[in-house]
């Protein structure tokens, strides 16, 4: 039988310690040669409303472990500007409701073995590389996080970045006050430590040993010019990148990896987040790929170091308090997916959760 899990069953069952493992896990044996993804790959169409495209989204991988996973997204996407801020908006059918599917298989028999809601692991994913991150690069000693947002990305990296240090202070700013004052109630009643909530963003820095960006913003919101010595950041949203301040004051960055170049062809390596195709190119587009943006690769090369890297002790990570880190994922996405779904559907079968559905009506007697 195939699993139905629809995002109750995942957030029944998926811890950020399960989801920073599988990751850890996906990308050393990527690096190891023992899995496989591609960057992700985006479509997009201009709908009859000029202001809106569509784009379907996928990101696959797999590994010998013996699971493979493609993540599809079906998406209307436009932006919206609140005051100052541009943000990036989507919607299936209707505002509020959105279409992310997970399709898990066997590489032993190629059984498709669930389909899952992406909604809570796409969380939870994200978060877990904010901590990941954070475990490699941040300082030891780091307990004071400083957070620009306040939406379910901030709520994540919460989970994650306390699990890989001991914070005792939240910093945290949103432009919307009851969504930052909701926020740091949360923080306070679940993490029983010190939240400031903060008028003005650049308040967030101020004794941050950690600034995590977690916004659904399509421009940068971090500012390089408030970052302290010593600080490491996390960002999320901007197109994937900080400001250009804030790159120019990194002295060390983790990117976990790139994807491989396909087999018989050494000259096509991609380290971009994304590629992007598109009906009627010169149209206005909104997505990842806004206004014909090329997805950034490798931001820093010359003080890159990877998690192999890091984690066979062939480089150091972090070499002095002073200095200023970034750690971001890479183009894998589609190794996460595997990872994460995998672990997923062994603890929901594990549960006796998820609804079955005949595998026989995925199967058919006409070779294709």
């Amino acid at each position: 039988m195939t699993l139905i899990i629809n995002n109750d069953d995942v957030a029944r069952v998926l811890t950020m310690e399960m989801t920073i493992d599988a990751l850890e896990e996906s990308y050393l044996a990527l690096a190891a040669g023992e899995a496989v993804c591609r960057p992700r790959i985006d479509l997009r169409i201009p709908t009859s409303d000029p202001t809106r495209n569509y784009q379907w989204g996928t990101m696959e991988g797999g590994s010998t472990n013996g699971y493979f996973a493609i993540r599809m997204k079906s998406d209307i996407i436009y932006e919206e500007r609140k005051g100052d801020v541009v943000t990036q908006e989507k919607y299936c059918t209707k505002p509020g409701l959105f279409c992310g599917l997970i399709l898990l298989t066997s590489v032993e028999n190629g059984e498709p073995l669930a389909f899952l809601n992406d909604g809570h692991l796409q969380h939870m994913r994200v978060g877990a590389d904010g901590g990941i991150g954070v475990k490699y690069m941040a300082q030891e000693n780091a307990e004071v996080l400083g957070i620009l947002g306040s939406g379910g990305m901030a709520r994540t990296h919460m989970q994650s970045i306390t699990h890989v240090r001991n914070i005792r202070k939240l910093q945290v700013f949103s432009p919307t006050k009851a969504n930052r004052e909701a926020f740091a109630a949360e923080v306070r009643a679940r993490y029983n430590i010190e939240v400031q909530i903060c008028d003005a963003p650049e308040q967030v820095y101020r004794g941050a040993q950690i600034v995590a960006a977690l916004t659904d913003s399509a421009v940068p919101v971090l500012d390089g010019a408030c970052l302290e010595k010593g600080t490491h950041i996390v960002n999320i949203g901007g197109s994937g990148v900080p400001d250009q301040k804030s790159i120019e004051r990194v002295d060390v960055y983790l990117r976990f990896g790139d994807t491989p170049a396909p087999i018989g062809h050494p000259e096509f390596p991609v380290d971009a987040e994304y590629i992007g195709y598109e009906a009627r190119p010169g149209a206005m587009k909104f997505g990842d790929g806004r206004h014909g943006k090329k997805a950034h690769g490798v931001m820093l090369p010359d003080k890159r170091v990877t998690l192999a890297d890091l984690v066979s002790g062939r480089v150091k990570g972090r070499t002095s308090d002073d200095q200023i880190t970034w750690s971001e994922r890479g183009n894998l996405q589609g190794a996460q997916f595997y990872a994460v779904a995998g672990r997923v559907y062994e603890a929901v079968k594990k549960a006796g959760i998820g609804r079955e559905i005949p595998t026989e009506w995925f199967l058919q007697d006409i070779r294709n």
